[in-house]
């Protein structure tokens, strides 16, 4: 369970981080409170995962999911470049997040 644990909790640091750029610096009230909710969402569930999760493992493996989907969805919703040396970037991202999961 600890790991569908860090899912989700990756996934909603994915949610927050893009969430700023829709707060315009926090001025905006709703974008705010999405903000700050899955910030909550995401640590709380962090917090589950490292029950059974290594902490270094935990951590970052949460921090590449945010990582990985935040520069996906830049790149999908923001039109934020996707040259070569940015997609290898992620891919090794990906594959560190593949293989403290394999360890």
């Amino acid at each position: 369970m600890g790991w569908t644990y860090l899912l989700i909790a990756g996934l909603f640091e994915v949610a927050w981080a893009v969430g700023l750029k829709f707060t315009d610096g926090f001025t905006r009230w709703w974008p705010s409170i999405w903000v700050g909710t899955a910030m909550i969402a995401s640590l709380f569930f962090l917090s589950l995962a490292l029950r059974t999760i290594p902490l270094g493992t935990g951590y970052a493996v949460w921090t590449g999911i945010g990582a990985v989907g935040t520069a996906i969805l830049g790149i999908v919703l923001f039109n934020e470049p996707a040259n070569l040396v940015r997609v290898v970037c992620i891919l090794l991202i990906v594959s560190g997040i593949v293989g403290l999961k394999l360890s």
